[in-house]
């Protein structure tokens, strides 16, 4: 067994890819392999709490939850305007430097746990994801305590401002390895300078049989959506996740379809006041077919997954979109965009189809084209669903993050003991 510490910036009932992906990891090493598990988080549920004092923040302090040791440690979110001004001007001037104000700014500022992750004594720390800044504590606190790290980056490249830092790729250059979502992320890293070697393509990881096993009915009941078609997006309500194109592209979808429902399921953020406001401003007729589901519990997401026809994930900023995954393994087609790492995960014309980024158009054409041809639809669906069941379980994807642990370790163990580090 291993003693392993993880850090993430939060962790459920805080909602959000990293903070499943990091529950998920953990109760996974701790139930098959008896692995001692802590996960070093914040008090954040929402990653705006990072930088606004009136989001609200779960108690601080420790907990076991399922096996797992949580310490969620309290957050510095004051001088929200400074930070803000000085990253905004600074990465504007092309300021050196600019790169640490935004990660500032962006936060989470948490005092004392770089020095709590060199004291863990820890045979292996993963951290999980960039841009954020607990990122940096975990390999300083690392290199502190002399213990390896892995990273899991999730970088999003189309999103310069968050993640064109200089100081995201000299943390990976300190780590001992890194993983990567995808062949697209591999790649990306290598031409920035990031060994080949030190980098491991693993993928992702969903609750396969929950999602299998789902029943939309009860959904569709609930909702009086009858036997009406469902376009769904299921996740957190982030202005990057551009919602926006989408409801735009249903516009266009009920000319041709006015039987068409669009469900909006996920997490609220600041950003569902916009996504209320778009939907307000539409005819009544359109309006009456939105279904809004906002805050629902995790064990809710497969029954709506499993109450639509058809999967929509508009953004362009995914490392890898577990909720493709998620969709699949409801059995459901899924359309995303050609950008990024994306085309690497969906497979064009197989599982899922892609349009380009933000075109409202070309997006309401691929619903339309897919609502019209239930047999294509069900066997994109199957096809997603293979893949899951054969690449994309937690049990897989646990199996794999902890042969990288026990590689790291060995090396690490054998490049210090010379040292007399460990």
């Amino acid at each position: 067994t291993m003693k392993i510490l993880h850090v993430v910036h939060g962790y459920p009932p805080s909602m959000g890819g990293s903070q499943l992906l990091v529950q998920r990891l953990s109760e996974q090493l701790v139930a098959r392999y008896s692995d001692q598990v802590t996960v070093f988080t914040t008090t954040a549920r929402n990653i705006e709490m990072f930088w606004n004092p009136r989001e609200p923040a779960l108690p601080a302090g420790t907990e076991v939850i399922n096996g797992v040791t949580v310490r969620r440690f309290p957050v510095f979110n004051r001088l929200n305007a400074l930070r803000c001004i000085a990253a905004a001007a600074a990465y504007r001037l092309r300021l050196p430097y600019n790169d640490w104000l935004r990660t500032i700014q962006q936060g989470p500022l948490v005092a004392g746990m770089t020095r709590a992750i060199a004291t863990s004594g820890a045979d292996v720390i993963f951290a999980t994801a960039f841009p954020l800044m607990h990122m940096y504590y975990a390999v300083a606190g690392a290199r502190q305590g002399k213990m390896p790290i892995v990273l899991l980056g999730a970088i999003h490249t189309e999103d310069r401002w968050g993640y064109e830092r200089k100081m995201i790729f000299q943390a990976i250059q300190q780590a001992d390895a890194y993983i990567a979502h995808t062949i697209f992320e591999r790649d990306y890293l290598i031409t920035r300078g990031i060994p080949e070697e030190k980098i491991t393509v693993i993928g992702g990881g969903v609750d396969a049989d929950a999602f299998m096993r789902a029943n939309g009915k009860v959904v569709r009941e609930q909702y009086g959506v009858g036997d009406c078609p469902v376009v769904a997006f299921v996740g957190k309500q982030t202005a990057r996740k551009r919602l926006d194109v989408l409801i735009e592209a249903m516009r266009r979808v009920w000319n041709a379809r006015p039987d068409a429902h669009l469900m909006l399921a996920g997490a609220q953020t600041p950003y569902s006041l916009q996504i209320a406001e778009q939907v307000k401003r539409l005819p009544l007729s359109q309006r009456n077919q939105v279904i809004i589901v906002n805050d629902f519990q995790e064990e809710e997401k497969p029954d709506l997954l499993a109450a639509c026809d058809i999967f929509v994930l508009p953004s362009a900023e995914e490392s890898l979109g577990i909720a493709f995954l998620e969709a699949w393994a409801a059995g459901k087609p899924v359309i995303g965009v050609r950008a990024g790492a994306i085309p690497s995960v969906v497979d064009e014309g197989r599982d899922g189809l892609l349009v380009p980024y933000g075109d409202p158009d070309s997006l309401a054409q691929a619903i339309l084209m897919l609502l019209a041809d239930p047999a294509r639809r069900a066997a994109m669906g199957q096809a997603g669903q293979r893949k899951v069941r054969d690449h994309y379980t937690w049990e897989i994807f646990a199996d794999r993050v902890r042969k990288v642990y026990q590689k790291v370790l060995t090396r690490y163990d054998r490049e210090h003991a010379w040292k007399g580090d460990r």
